[in-house]
């Protein structure tokens, strides 16, 4: 679908896009590819750019130990459907003792590993540039992971065109991609405060718990856990359907072994656990 397509309201940016790939990827683009809304924008337009020209695209799928494994059946399910070649990565982020401490550069030293594997997996089938979902509004945000990227000279074509999340959104609604309203899912890891100890069990738990939660019709979910305290983030205006169902939740929670359920006031918001972060140190992300 080429930007005459779609409304005149974002034509511009998806030429902007499409001009991009056509810049950079002339022969074909490798797309660190998670399913989410930022990269399978991303992937649309790289696929679309490549159409003229007849070369692939290449969406690298890692399955990782930090988000589920639904999610990768997802990707693959999106990537084909987009006309992109597909292949999954095995990761497996408990072999890098580094990070079972989860430590505050957890997602620096998250994504140089995965990036690394994808970089190298992109090069063995004659890829030199991996492009990646990055969008301006992440450097609103504690983002270590951004300096990894930058390290091993990932582009972000949706930051470097200055694509807020909104404007992805949007852009994906025009386009038609079912993901242009799906929730926002970043790692398992960041369900835990820094310094807890990562194991399987644990974020397996919390994605059961946060799994039931979209089941019963809440959009925007988060899980924290503060030992022993299970806190529960969601949209405010989900409070008070969320209270008439509390005893029903708070005994299915508990049976997943979390013994106090809280519902947090200040409602959803991403990057919570970053609020005790030293502002410096926020700032350098």
């Amino acid at each position: 679908m080429s930007a005459t397509n779609i409304s005149k309201n974002y034509s511009f940016l998806y030429d902007s896009l499409l001009q991009y790939f056509q810049a950079n990827a002339p022969e074909g683009a490798c797309i660190a590819y998670s399913g989410g809304v930022d990269s399978t924008l991303l992937l649309k337009a790289a696929v679309d750019a490549a159409t003229e020209t007849g070369h692939s695209v290449l969406a690298l799928i890692a399955e990782t130990q930090f988000h589920p494994h639904s999610d990768t059946e997802s990707a693959l399910e999106r990537a084909a459907a987009l006309g992109a070649d597909c292949e999954v990565l095995m990761i497996d982020e408990f072999q890098d003792p580094s990070l079972m401490n989860n430590p505050v550069d957890r997602c620096y030293l998250c994504k140089k590993l995965l990036f690394q594997e994808i970089l190298d997996t992109a090069a063995s089938k004659g890829y030199t540039t991996v492009f990646d979902g990055t969008n301006k509004d992440d450097e609103q945000q504690y983002r270590p992971g951004k300096r990894a990227l930058k390290e091993l000279h990932i582009k972000s074509p949706l930051w470097e065109l200055g694509l807020t999340k909104q404007q992805v959104r949007g852009l994906s609604a025009a386009l038609g991609l079912p993901t242009a309203t799906s929730p926002s899912m970043p790692c398992m890891a960041t369900r835990l405060p820094y310094g807890e100890t990562l194991n399987r069990d644990l974020l397996s738990r919390i994605y059961q718990g946060e799994t039931l939660l979209r089941s019963l019709g809440f959009y925007n979910v988060r899980l924290r856990y503060h030992d022993p305290v299970l806190r529960i983030e969601t949209d405010p205006e989900s409070f008070s359907r969320l209270l008439t169902m509390r005893t029903t939740l708070a005994r299915r929670l508990k049976n997943l072994g979390f013994p106090y359920i809280t519902l947090d006031l200040e409602g959803f918001r991403s990057g919570s656990m970053d609020l005790m972060l030293d502002e410096d140190l926020q700032e350098s992300s």
